[in-house]
């Protein structure tokens, strides 16, 4: 998943750090919303999709604790709390109550940046227990085999392995260098034989392909519809 695919929503009743997070997150190519209060926080929740929440926990109306609490009940959505220094019985309350993180205040931009980072990078891990699909093409990453058309094609380990990153992160776009590095190959050759042969397994008509695409001069990207 691309930062700016990602979209996050800062919970905080001052100003200052609202403005700060939101201009140093956009720089690093985030999406981001602000609330002020829990109440304003819980209609942007109605009508847009967050990947993540950062709550401070000390706000007019209700509080942090209590806005985790209720979220976390009826959605998945990360939360990283924001404490007060010092306070570790109010960090363990809100791990609790099922918070993902918490960071006390004062804190660097760069802190709360390398936490989103974990947690996002976390969460995007994907289940190898499942099948998936893209398009027609039903992948057993466990049984290294590929489904498509009532073929079943198998899969070797460097295959598996850019298949899994791939999965991880549609849309995003993959150098010859970077498939390299995740696949063990270090040919250029060798690395565009293999995605070839992954083409082959995944698509339907393979010289023109609808998901695994080359990206001209940029490399590769697996598209998930």
């Amino acid at each position: 998943m691309e930062n700016n695919k990602i979209h996050i929503l800062i919970v905080d009743d001052d100003n200052r750090i609202r403005d700060l997070l939101k201009e140093y997150l956009k720089e690093n190519n985030y999406i981001v919303s602000t609330s002020e209060n829990a109440e304003n926080a819980k209609i942007k929740l109605t009508h847009f999709k967050f990947d993540l929440i950062v709550l401070d926990v000390m706000m007019p109306g209700q509080s942090g604790y209590d806005l985790t609490k209720e979220l976390k009940k009826r959605m998945e959505i990360p939360i990283i709390l924001l404490t007060a220094k010092g306070e570790v019985e109010s960090r363990i309350k809100g791990l609790e109550l099922g918070a993902d993180d918490y960071i006390s205040k004062p804190f660097e931009p760069k802190e709360l940046l390398l936490r989103i980072k974990n947690i996002i990078n976390k969460n995007n891990k994907i289940d190898l227990n499942i099948k998936h699909f893209v398009g027609n093409a039903q992948i057993d990453l466990n049984k290294m085999s590929i489904k498509l058309a009532e073929k079943i094609k198998k899969i070797n380990s460097s295959e598996k392995r850019v298949l899994i990153k791939m999965l991880e992160n549609p849309g995003k776009t993959y150098t010859r260098e970077e498939i390299g590095k995740i696949s063990g190959i270090n040919q250029e050759r060798s690395i565009d034989v293999m995605i070839t042969r992954l083409r082959q397994k995944i698509e339907i008509n393979p010289k023109n392909p609808k998901y695994l695409q080359t990206i001209r001069g940029s490399g590769y990207v697996l598209w998930i519809e």
